[in-house]
């Protein structure tokens, strides 16, 4: 079996080898660079299967690249590893597509258990086909997309995990403290500023079928309506 192939771009140089040299240890297939330029040019070269970003880089930082990255590619996990900490670098590193963010310093424990969890993720998502009616809508949870007639749609990754949720709870509360758990993985204050801008996302792609609506039930969580 072919070894999972990792894309690390990290510049401070001793951390780098650090997390590679114990990736390695498990059997991943790991390449560091050392600034987002690299970064770019090895991930159109191999197409790695994770990609683990720091966003404080030279030349291209992470944010620009996954920005880059995501514009045709909507599917390879993207985990940020970052010093940030403030709310606003949060949100915005999940709104341009990212799947995890991993704050530092941090274990290497916590963070093959987060790549585990996007490879896991993405093995579920590649082994659904089915397209799902969304009033005027088609959804794709697999391929991330949602389709109106002839018009297709790329969702992110969340994006598609939070519709997904909203979906098989339709016409009900879904609860805010379950669909952070699910897919932040816990129901803090960041990781609730995140999901509500998510939230505001869907709304926009969803807003040509006045039939559908993400309700907020104050206090308790969401509701799709179609």
């Amino acid at each position: 079996m072919s070894k999972i192939k990792i894309l690390l771009a990290e510049d401070e140089v001793a951390l780098g080898m650090i997390i590679q040299e114990s990736l390695e240890s498990r059997e991943f297939q790991v390449t560091l660079c050392s600034d987002g330029l690299q970064a770019w040019d090895n991930y159109q070269k191999s197409k790695p299967d994770v990609l683990v970003l720091d966003v404080m880089m030279p030349k291209k930082d992470g944010f620009t690249l996954a920005e880059k990255i995501r514009k045709t590619d909507p599917y390879t996990p993207i985990i940020f590893l970052t010093s940030k900490s403030q709310t606003e670098d949060v949100i915005k590193g999940f709104g341009l597509g990212a799947n995890d963010y991993v704050r530092k310093p941090f274990s290497m424990e916590e963070l093959i258990v987060r790549i585990k969890a996007q490879l896991n993720r993405l093995y579920i998502l590649k082994n659904q086909s089915d397209w799902i009616n969304l009033g005027k809508y088609k959804f794709h949870a697999t391929k991330q997309l949602l389709k109106l007639e002839n018009i297709e749609c790329h969702l992110t990754a969340r994006e598609s995990q939070l519709l997904k949720i909203l979906l098989e709870n339709a016409n009900q509360v879904t609860d805010r403290s379950l669909i952070l758990t699910q897919i932040w993985g816990s129901d803090d204050f960041f990781n609730a500023r995140s999901m509500d801008v998510f939230i505001t996302k869907l709304r926009k792609k969803l807003q040509d079928d006045s039939q559908i609506q993400i309700l907020n039930v104050r206090g308790f969580g969401y509701k799709l309506v179609c």
